[in-house]
């Protein structure tokens, strides 16, 4: 009965890294998303030349191009965003139960 309640302990454990690894991962693709999204908010003010840097350099793009490149990473980035909240639900659900389960082998 000990050893049971030390298992599931230990997967509270590595569903709780779980669960920073993934907040970490979401953190970084909001961070990216907010870049993208002010990034074409200024595209949509400029009336100027547009400029897209790839790697040290910087090349003169059609303003529509990028902002369909950008248009096309925001999607791509509420995607994962979406994907990771998904897997977050699941586990916390995970974690939910197996502390109900903890709980409940203790009260015995």
């Amino acid at each position: 009965m000990k050893k049971e309640i030390e298992e599931k302990i230990n997967q509270l454990q590595i569903i709780e890294q779980n669960l920073q690894e993934f907040f970490m991962q979401k953190q970084n693709f909001q961070n990216q998303l907010m870049e993208v999204n002010s990034a074409l908010g200024e595209l949509n003010k400029s009336k100027d030349d547009c400029y897209k840097l790839v790697g040290n350099v910087m090349f003169k793009e059609k303003k529509e191009n990028l902002i369909k490149e950008l248009k096309n990473k925001k999607d791509i980035l509420d995607l994962r965003i979406k994907n990771i909240e998904k897997q977050e639900k699941k586990i916390k659900e995970q974690a939910t139960e197996l502390q109900k389960e903890v709980v409940s082998s203790m009260e015995k």
